[in-house]
């Protein structure tokens, strides 16, 4: 491993570090499982119907093989419908210069969005950034980070995913009154059809945007980040109030979401680390 991809480490970490049994249902009101571990529901087309998984989960693939113009695309893609991990990324990929041009300028703005909801990882890496740069580099991430905040801030990016998600969810068979009894999907298997339980895929958290965002919280708000060779990631104490440095901008309604190529998606979640 090269001295560069060893300063990517915090952030690909902080990624690992979200099991899927963090997503086990121990109470009533417990995240339901994480859908991106979980093969029948990725086959059952459950990623076609959230773009910010599927894009993110493409662009980790990509990354892995050190195709990193195609990563970058497919993570701004997925950062378009407001997908934390990912716009985190780009801001790694930007701070560390591996497989694009160093800016670090630009890297805070994209990391200082990845904390836009107070996520305790991104927030400690935002801060992390902040405290090398110079007084120029400072100015400058500002500035441009307005430009990053219109097209791809939540205020924008919110209302794209919320379309996706009524839409997919009014096209779904039983999903329209919430109730799916002993429902049942089929999904072609290599020794014919596979039945996986509907209420699997037909959470509600999975598909009504308010309660999406609330499932993402819960995964991100927290999470844990481990020791790697470049030191801890700087982690924020519980009664840390800092906040976005980057002034408020008006959302942009009318941004193009970012093309990307096309790709064989057969094996999109089946991501293996090390």
């Amino acid at each position: 491993m090269t001295a560069r991809s060893r300063k990517s480490l915090p952030l690909l970490l902080l990624l690992a570090c979200v099991q899927p049994e963090a997503f086990a249902q121990s109470t009533k009101n417990a995240p339901p499982p994480d859908p991106t571990a979980d093969p029948l529901l990725r086959a059952a087309g459950f990623l076609e119907s959230h773009p910010d998984l599927r894009y993110r989960l493409i662009g980790l693939e990509k990354y892995d093989k050190k195709e990193h113009d195609d990563a970058l695309r497919f993570f701004r893609r997925a950062a378009y419908y407001g997908d934390k991990p990912s716009q985190g990324m780009v801001a790694e990929m930007y701070w560390t210069g591996n497989g694009v041009p160093q800016d670090r300028a630009l890297a805070y703005a994209w990391m200082d969005l990845a904390a836009e909801r107070g996520y305790a990882g991104f927030s400690g890496l935002r801060e992390r950034y902040w405290s090398q740069m110079d007084e120029t580099e400072r100015a400058r991430a500002l500035e441009i980070g307005r430009a990053v905040y219109a097209d791809y801030g939540d205020a924008a990016a919110q209302p794209r995913l919320a379309n996706v998600l009524r839409r997919a969810r009014r096209q779904m068979t039983g999903s329209r009154t919430g109730f799916t009894g002993n429902l049942q999907i089929y999904i072609p298997g290599p020794s014919g059809d596979i039945q996986i339980d509907g209420s699997r895929f037909y959470d509600e958290r999975y598909w009504d945007p308010k309660q999406y965002q609330a499932w993402h919280d819960d995964v991100w708000m927290k999470p844990r980040i481990g020791k790697v060779s470049v030191g801890e990631v700087q982690q924020m104490p519980d009664n840390f109030e800092g906040g976005s440095r980057v002034p408020s901008v008006e959302p942009a309604t009318n941004v193009r979401e970012p093309e990307t190529p096309p790709v064989d998606e057969s094996s999109i979640g089946n991501r293996k680390d090390g």
